[in-house]
């Protein structure tokens, strides 16, 4: 018990290097955790020897290269990635789009991997940026085939979003929504997450659990309905192999 609580206050340190907040001093991290300066400074010792983080000026710390190291081990072991990438390349290759798969795990969802053929995209989502669960198609992908008991902490949780988009006023109305998707069996939204940007979006499942989500975005000015319903097949089918080859 003590190891393992030890390695969640290590785990702790790392947590709070965001996109928002990437460089903290060791002062700044004791405020933000409670730990005394030797608990503190024997973590940082750990992290920076394994290269988790490094230094930088002033004092500060920031995120180490030993991420680099295994992000690119990631990209090169991820079977979701190995299954995508084919159909990410075709698709992009069809449209005028960036063509992505996002991961889902926890409450969060994170690219993994994306494709665009255009030169100035208009997704904002590049590999490794969190996205929020309360906007989006992507978002809505996953939740429309995720069981009653974990879905409905997350209406809850993002009910304001999800209202300022107009999925529903109340839970009931978010719900039926998402049962809309689950039959359609891909979801649309227009500008919801990057202005300008209509996402359409499939879930990739592995024995029928949402895993992650293919997702097409494409610039407002190309979103025609009957380009957007040929996508809205084309991405459904393209979802559907992967999750063949995720379940098997």
């Amino acid at each position: 018990m003590v190891k393992a609580n030890s390695q969640d206050r290590v785990l702790a340190v790392l947590d709070l290097f965001t996109e928002a907040r990437p460089q903290w001093s060791p002062e700044e991290l004791m405020k933000e955790l409670g730990y005394t300066r030797p608990t503190l400074y024997r973590y940082l010792k750990s992290l920076k020897d394994s290269g988790f983080v490094m230094p930088t000026r002033r004092g500060r710390f920031a995120l180490g290269p030993r991420v680099v190291e295994m992000d690119y081990l990631s990209r090169r072991s991820d079977p979701l990635i190995a299954a995508a990438t084919p159909h990410l390349e075709r698709l992009s290759a069809a449209h005028p789009c960036t063509a992505l798969v996002v991961r889902w795990y926890g409450e969060k969802m994170l690219c993994v991997a994306s494709i665009a053929s255009v030169v100035n995209p208009v997704s904002s989502y590049p590999r490794g940026r969190p996205m929020a669960m309360g906007r989006g198609a992507i978002a809505r992908s996953i939740m429309a085939f995720l069981p009653k008991q974990r879905v409905m902490p997350l209406v809850t949780r993002y009910a304001a979003d999800l209202r300022s988009v107009g999925v529903g006023d109340t839970s009931d109305e978010i719900l039926a929504a998402l049962k809309r998707v689950r039959r359609a069996g891909v979801a649309v939204a227009f500008g919801e997450v990057t202005p300008g940007a209509v996402g359409i979006a499939a879930p990739i499942l592995d024995a029928g659990y949402p895993i992650a989500s293919l997702c097409i975005t494409i610039a407002g000015p190309h979103a025609k309905g009957e380009l957007i319903d040929r996508i809205s097949a084309e991405v459904s089918e393209a979802a559907r192999q992967i999750s063949e080859v995720m379940t098997y």
